[in-house]
């Protein structure tokens, strides 16, 4: 599946991606503000497109005009603790390159995303989590409509081996319809 949009193309994974994902991913600003280690070599990076961005509805973020990779964003099922959850919902997680920071490329890709979570795939709520100190996503979520949940405290961050605050937001599909006639979108 791809998704394109005015400046984007949301795409699976390839192999050949490992050079562009390990020149982002290796930043220490983005890995572990979003629970995971930075990367250390395009080898490791080529092994976390194997094995992690192989998922299922997991996307590459990339700019229309060169089709490389600047990002990931990807919708699985939710890691919430602390709340009910219906079969139905979705979490959608996301990053960016530092270079590709406060141009609203992660905000374009999750409403593409939101779009397809709630008119094809029948999601009844989407969920979204930052941990504590991550201003840029907590801000990126509320500009695309969630809203503030609920905290689990001394959340296991397993890939950083470290106890964590966790901060959930959701979006329910009749929020969401309502954003798209208010014709906000989230902002």
């Amino acid at each position: 599946m791809r998704f394109l949009t005015e400046r984007l193309i949301l795409r699976p994974w390839e192999e050949s991606d490992a050079g562009s994902l390990y020149e982002y991913a290796k930043d220490p600003a983005v890995g572990p503000m979003a629970g995971w280690p930075v990367h250390t070599s395009v080898e490791n990076s080529r092994e976390i497109i194997r094995t992690v961005l192989s998922e299922p509805e997991t996307y590459a973020i990339c700019l229309r005009e060169d089709n490389r990779a600047i990002g990931s964003i990807g919708l699985f099922a939710p890691t919430v603790l602390q709340a009910q959850t219906d079969a139905a919902d979705l979490e959608i997680g996301f990053w960016i390159g530092v270079p590709f920071w406060g141009h609203g490329y992660v905000p374009e890709a999750v409403k593409v995303l939101q779009k397809y979570a709630f008119e094809e795939l029948g999601c009844t709520a989407m969920w979204c989590a930052f941990y504590d100190g991550n201003k840029k996503s907590a801000r990126c979520q509320e500009k695309c409509g969630f809203r503030f949940h609920h905290t689990e405290e001394a959340k296991q961050c397993v890939l950083m081996n470290e106890i964590r605050t966790e901060h959930f937001t959701r979006l329910t599909r009749e929020e969401w319809s309502l954003l798209q006639k208010n014709g906000t979108g989230g902002e």
